[in-house]
C-alpha cells in the first residue's frame, strides 16, 4: 500500500525551501572573513537551539524521554513529573562531531572553495545529485538494498537540478571542492538519521552548531584570517542573525523533524527543491521569469518528487533502525 506522510514532506520542504531561498542573501557577507562569518552564525544558531531545547522541551517529543512519577512520601498519592533530556553517548558524540565536521565545517569550506574556481551553477549542479546519493547508500547502511523506484527518481530529481542550475566552467580544484560539498550534504542526513530517534531534531541541530563552531575557528586561524578580522557592519551583522536564525535554526529543525518521518531516502529526493527556490528567488528578485530550460527543470524535479514520495516501499523506518542499532551498540 502506498504511504505518504504530508506532514512530513511539509516540513522537509520548508527547510529545503529555506535554504534554497536564503542562498542568494549570503552575497551580503562576502566580504566579510568567511569561516569567522560562519562560526558567529553557528554560534549564534547553537545558543539559539539550546534555549529552545530548555525552554520548549515539547517542540519535539522525540529528544524528551516520557515523564516519570516519584512519590513524595506523604501518602497523598501526588507526585511529580520529571521529564528526561537525554544527553548524547561517546558514540552518539563522536557521531555529531562527525556530522559538523562534514555537514557543516567541512560543507561551507568546500563550497567557499568550489565558488573561488567554479560558477556557481557548477557547484549547485553537483551537489544537486545529492538525492542519488542518500537513495542509494541510506538502504545500505542497514544491510537492505535501494528500491529501484527510488532510485529511478533519484534519477530524475537530479535530471531537473542539472536543468534548473545550468552548467558552468570549473577546474580540477572547483570540480573536486564541489563533490566535497556533495559528500558533506549527504553525511548531514545520513549521520543526522543516527540520533535523531534518541536525541531529537532540536538537540541534534544544537549540538551540531555548537560542535562547528570550534571548528571553523580552527580552520579560520589556519587560513590567516585573524589578521582581517574586524567587526561587522549593520548589514553584515543583520545578515549573520538572519542565517543564523532562519537559514539554521528553522530549517535545520524542520528538516530534521521531517527526516525522522520521512526516512533517508525520501526525505532525500526534497533535496532537489533547494536549487528551485534559489532559482524562483533569483527571478523574483531580477523581477522575470526564468528560461524555458529552467522552467523545464522545475517539472521535471516536481515529476520526480511524485514518483518518490508515494512509492510503495515504507523507507520511514530507516532512520529507526539505524538508531536502534546505535542505541544497542551503545548500551
Amino acid at each position: 500500500m502506498t504511504r505518504f506522510d504530508p506532514r512530513g514532506v511539509l516540513l522537509c520542504t520548508t527547510g529545503m525551501v529555506i535554504v534554497g531561498s536564503s542562498i542568494s542573501i549570503s552575497q551580503l557577507i562576502l566580504d566579510y572573513p568567511p569561516l569567522t562569518g560562519q562560526a558567529v552564525r553557528y554560534a549564534l544558531a547553537a545558543a539559539g537551539l539550546a534555549a529552545i531545547a530548555r525552554w520548549w522541551p515539547r517542540l519535539d517529543p522525540a529528544g524528551v524521554a516520557p515523564p516519570t512519577g516519584t512519590g513524595t512520601g506523604t501518602g497523598t498519592g501526588t507526585g511529580t513529573t520529571v521529564a528526561s533530556r537525554p544527553r548524547p553517548t561517546g558514540r552518539e558524540l563522536g557521531l555529531l562531531t562527525l556530522l559538523a565536521a562534514t555537514g557543516l565545517a567541512g560543507f561551507n569550506a568546500c563550497v567557499l572553495i568550489a565558488l573561488r574556481h567554479s560558477e556557481p551553477a557548477m557547484v549547485g549542479t553537483v551537489i544537486g545529485a545529492a538525492p542519488l546519493g542518500l537513495a542509494l547508500l541510506a538502504p545500505l547502511l542497514h544491510g537492505g538494498r535501494p528500491a529501484p523506484r527510488l532510485l529511478v527518481s533519484a534519477g530524475i530529481v537530479v535530471t531537473g537540478t542539472a536543468l534548473v542550475q545550468g552548467a558552468g566552467r570549473t577546474d580540477a580544484i572547483g570540480l573536486l571542492a564541489a563533490f566535497g560539498a556533495l559528500g558533506g550534504e549527504i553525511a548531514f542526513s545520513l549521520l543526522a538519521a543516527i540520533v535523531l530517534p534518541r536525541l531529537g531534531a532540536v538537540r541534534v541541530a544544537a549540538y551540531g552548531c555548537g560542535l562547528a563552531v570550534p571548528l571553523l575557528l580552527v580552520a579560520a586561524v589556519v587560513a590567516g584570517e585573524p589578521a582581517r578580522l574586524r567587526l561587522p557592519t549593520a548589514v553584515e551583522a543583520a545578515t549573520l542573525a538572519y542565517l543564523a536564525g532562519l537559514m539554521t535554526v528553522v530549517a535545520f529543525v524542520a528538516w530534521f523533524l521531517g527526516l525522522r518521518r520521512l526516512g533517508l531516502a525520501r526525505a532525500g529526493m526534497l533535496v532537489g527543491l533547494m536549487p528551485v527556490a534559489t532559482l524562483v528567488t533569483a527571478a523574483v528578485q531580477a523581477g522575470r521569469p526564468p528560461g524555458t530550460a529552467q522552467a523545464a527543470g522545475v517539472l521535471v524535479v516536481a515529476a520526480g518528487l511524485a514518483v518518490g514520495l508515494t512509492t510503495a516501499r515504507d523507507t520511514r523506518d530507516q532512520g529507526v533502525r539505524l538508531a536502534s542499532a546505535a542505541r544497542t551498540s551503545s548500551a
